[in-house]
């Protein structure tokens, strides 16, 4: 008994929503077939084992691909991916062509015309002899190798159109017969079963991996980290996730736009600090808290930043949590990539909530630790002045008696300089009170007052004053940006010689005349100390964060030896441009 035959362009059922039984309904239509074909029936089981083997996607895609050219002994084999719009193909997975061919030829299909296009808008089996003289070919670009027999079978997962299983090239020169259709077709449908199976695992690991970064987000921020070390989190997080060029989070600014305040990525982009004004229309939506889904955002006309210029398709998603609109998350990829999926926009929109949430939950943590840091600085003020104050008052008032009463002038020297330097010491205690009392909203603005007060607040639990020296006009030069960063820098260095160097000595030096590398003048913070250094396998998370702020705008920071005896200590660098 001869095979059913199939014309040219034969448009021969394909199967059905189920496809299990598609799959059976197509096996038992080759019972009773001629010799040939039964003959490679095992052939055929041993293909449908294969494809259903793993769940990784582009791998069983490529497995179909290598498989089907085997099953119809084609030189070359393709799947195209029809993108969820419906409109040219999101993935090419081909077999048979080397990859210095590839490389050559430059750029994939996206099924927006041609042949390939064809299949995708009438999804049936399509077999030709010479595919050129079809008139809905295009053609092939330079260098791509040459083919003439075609055969297209539609893959359907689940009663929708996943793709076409492409094949060309019969090995013996001939054309495709009823055969390789109908082994094919099975094939196609044992390939929808096993792209679903791999979907759904796809789906299940991207939820997981969407989920453990959620649960990251959270633990970071409820660490105890500050405010713009939170946000770095999150944008980092962002990032890695969405397998985007770059994690970035705005706030907004007191003008009714938005600043960038936090990036992650894996070139330097210039963009912290950088405002978007609020004539965007798309500030507009993300504050009352709605999402932004861009696929070409260099060509949309509602973008008003030059950084937008270098990217393709984007997220920005509200930081939204109980009403209340933190920031905006936004998730960029590079041009021409291809867009964010629907699975991919829900579970990064689920992320932005949690990441609010759990920015929310920070926000009020550190507002509970800053109370508590208050009230005990409020105590510590009130113990130095109505204690050791009064205390050394009365010192110094009992050792100008015993001057008055020395008759000896070496005494009366020695006892007046102990009375100038309690003097000096009371001083020193009075303006430490001053700064324990300060809240943050009297910070002073001057970047050389608030180095001083920092250096004043480190001088309590240090127990001794860190010197310091200014070079050049660091008030009138250093932006506020970078002098923002240079404070939060110069704290964590202090903090870091209080806690781990036990330093009798610590030097502050802040020089704003330095000339960076590339030739930008910029500003220089230096902390020296005497201390025990930076152990061997020691932790390396602050010294990280102060080169992490610096290369955000543009510097650098480094360590090296301290003011000890033989370089013992640290010496702690910090630069960055205006």
């Amino acid at each position: 008994m001869s095979a059913p035959s199939a014309s040219a362009d034969s448009p021969l059922p394909d199967g059905s929503p189920d496809s299990v039984e598609a799959a059976a309904r197509a096996t038992r239509s080759l019972q009773g077939l001629s010799p040939e074909l039964t003959s490679r029936v095992p052939q055929l089981l041993e293909a449908m084992r294969s494809v259903g083997t793993g769940l990784e996607l582009h791998t069983t895609l490529d497995r179909i691909c290598e498989t089907a050219a085997e099953l119809a002994d084609a030189h070359y084999a393709a799947i195209g991916v029809v993108a969820e719009d419906g409109e040219g193909l999101s993935d090419f997975v081909y077999h048979g062509i080397d990859a210095e061919t590839a490389q050559r030829i430059g750029r994939l299909p996206d099924g927006h015309q041609g042949l390939l296009g064809a299949l995708i808008h009438q999804p049936r089996t399509l077999r030709l002899a010479d595919l050129s003289a079809d008139p809905r070919s295009c053609g092939f670009p330079p260098h791509h190798p040459p083919m003439r027999t075609f055969l297209g079978v539609p893959i359907r997962v689940q009663g929708e159109i996943f793709g076409n299983l492409y094949l060309t090239e019969k090995r013996d020169g001939g054309d495709f017969n009823d055969y390789d259709v109908h082994m094919v077709r099975v094939l196609a449908t044992e390939a929808g079963i096993a792209i679903g199976n791999a979907r759904l695992y796809e789906a299940a690991k991207q939820r997981e991996r969407w989920i453990d970064g959620s649960v990251a987000v959270t633990t970071a921020l409820l660490s105890g980290s500050d405010a713009e070390d939170a946000l770095a989190v999150v944008a980092e997080q962002a990032r890695h996730l969405a397998d985007s060029d770059a994690g970035i989070v705005l706030l907004p600014d007191e003008e009714g736009g938005m600043e960038i305040v936090a990036v992650s990525s894996a070139e330097p982009t210039g963009a912290l600090g950088v405002i978007v004004p609020p004539e965007s229309r798309i500030v507009a939506d993300l504050l009352e808290g709605e999402s932004v889904f861009i696929d070409d955002v260099a060509s949309d006309p509602r973008i008003m930043t030059d950084l937008a210029r270098a990217y393709g398709p984007v997220m920005m998603l509200p930081l939204q949590s109980d009403g209340r609109v933190l920031g905006t998350l936004v998730t960029p990829r590079a041009r021409g990539a291809r867009p964010f999926s629907d699975a991919e926009r829900t579970l990064a929109t689920q992320f932005a909530s949690q990441a609010a949430l759990a920015l929310m939950m920070a926000e009020a943590q550190r507002d509970r630790e800053r109370l508590a840091v208050y009230e005990d600085r409020d105590r510590i003020a009130r113990d130095l002045h109505d204690l050791v104050i009064q205390r050394l008052f009365a010192t110094g008032m009992m050792l100008e008696s015993a001057q008055r009463r020395s008759v000896v002038p070496e005494v009366q020297v020695g006892v007046g300089r102990a009375v100038d330097e309690l003097d000096v010491t009371i001083q020193e205690i009075r303006t430490a009170i001053f700064a324990l009392q300060q809240g943050p909203a009297e910070a002073p603005s001057g970047l050389r007052t608030r180095v001083l007060r920092e250096i004043n607040m480190a001088a309590v639990p240090l127990g001794f004053k860190p010197s310091h020296h200014f070079v050049g006009p660091v008030d009138t030069v250093v932006g506020e940006l970078t002098g923002k960063n240079l404070i939060a820098a110069l704290r964590e260095a202090l903090s870091n010689a209080f806690r781990h160097a036990q330093a009798a000595r610590i030097d502050v030096v802040v020089d704003s005349t330095v000339v960076l590398p590339d030739g930008r003048h910029g500003v220089r913070l230096t902390v020296a100390d005497d201390g025990v250094g930076i152990a061997e396998g020691g932790r390396r998370s602050g010294l990280k964060n102060l080169k992490r702020r610096a290369e955000s705008l543009g510097g650098d920071s480094w360590y090296g030896s301290g003011l000890g005896e033989d370089g013992g200590g640290t010496t702690v660098v910090w630069e960055a441009p205006y």
